[in-house]
């Protein structure tokens, strides 16, 4: 039943092999393979269907900013899949997914939220500082009441 699943072909334009570091921006369309490790962001042009694959060998440091987003290898920082995302078994996100359509193995991970874009226009931005109140001591309160 889930074997017979068909699978969709994507093309690969790119590679990034599994003992290549790069460091810095990296912008692509079409289809980009990494096997090796990113330390900054991704970013793909929304409209142009390009689809970014992650394999278990890989790794990004940084925001991804792609369409479609295979993801079988490990991320650390936020992913934003304006189409869709695939956590496949050995996916590991650490930060927040925004999604379109979302499929999920057992076994992938992700620490942080998963947001659906519907939802997002409808929360809040987020505050950059959290500003703590000034807790009242027992005191306070009793000469309040006296």
């Amino acid at each position: 039943m889930w074997g017979n699943r068909k699978r969709k072909v994507t093309r690969i334009d790119s590679l990034i092999g599994q003992q290549t570091k790069i460091q810095g921006e990296v912008h692509f369309s079409g289809g980009l393979h990494i096997d090796g490790h990113i330390e900054g962001n991704i970013h793909a042009l929304e409209d142009s269907g390009a689809v970014l694959t992650l394999s278990e060998q890989g790794s990004i440091k940084g925001d991804v900013r792609v369409p479609n987003i295979i993801l079988n290898g490990t991320v650390l920082g936020n992913v934003y899949a304006g189409e869709h995302i695939e956590l496949a078994i050995n996916a590991r996100v650490t930060g927040n997914v925004y999604y379109n359509l979302i499929e999920m193995a057992m076994g992938a991970e992700v620490n942080g939220s998963l947001i659906h874009a519907a939802d997002m226009a409808s929360q809040p931005a987020l505050p950059l500082e959290h500003k703590k109140k000034k807790k009242s001591s027992s005191n306070d309160s009793e000469s309040e009441n006296s």
